[in-house]
């Protein structure tokens, strides 16, 4: 079974995949972590980066065909990316999470240590940034829900819940 878990930055979909991970046993590919990763290799942060990005396509072709080959090569994985959904075409669930903007600004200042307005400001221009890139890139646009077989509301429901609502869209799967 692969599994991606797509959505804007702080709708948790690294939280939902993590979650999947532990509770299937399977491996974990997440493409944010990945992106961080490399800004911190850089000296970066990852809003400069993401400006770096859009003149250099290797930083987010490294990341989407790394995802992409290892989907293709193994099972048992959850795949975490605001492209997985797009680039992990034998995915047998797709999930894309979402929250509005002033829940997801909550999460990312905490999680980064900056207060609400700094992360608003800064995810506002991140989604910017990745929108074009993506567009520019690969001619997808990241509002086209399409490819996704679930759209849940991280802001109504947990993670432990988005897992067990997950979890009976898997056991109807493997039905």
């Amino acid at each position: 079974m692969r599994i991606t878990v797509s959505g804007p930055p702080g709708s948790g979909t690294t939280s939902l995949a993590r979650h999947l991970s532990t509770s299937y046993g399977y491996e974990m590919i997440s493409a944010g972590d990945v992106f961080r990763q490399i800004a911190k290799e850089r000296g970066m942060d990852i809003a400069a980066l993401g400006k770096t990005a859009e003149n250099d396509h290797s930083i987010d072709a490294l990341i989407d065909v790394r995802q992409k080959e290892i989907a293709q090569k193994r099972d048992n994985l959850v795949i975490e990316g605001r492209l997985s959904g797009w680039m992990v075409e034998n995915a047998d669930l797709k999930i894309w999470l979402t929250a509005p903007l002033s829940c997801r600004a909550k999460r990312i200042a905490t999680r980064d240590g900056v207060d609400e307005y700094t992360a608003r400001m800064l995810t506002t221009v991140r989604e910017a940034c990745e929108s074009r890139r993506y567009q520019n890139y690969y001619k997808i646009d990241i509002t086209d829900l399409s490819p996704y077989h679930l759209a849940l509301s991280s802001e109504r429901w947990t993670t432990e819940q988005l897992g067990s609502i997950v979890e009976t869209a898997v056991s109807f799967l493997k039905k």
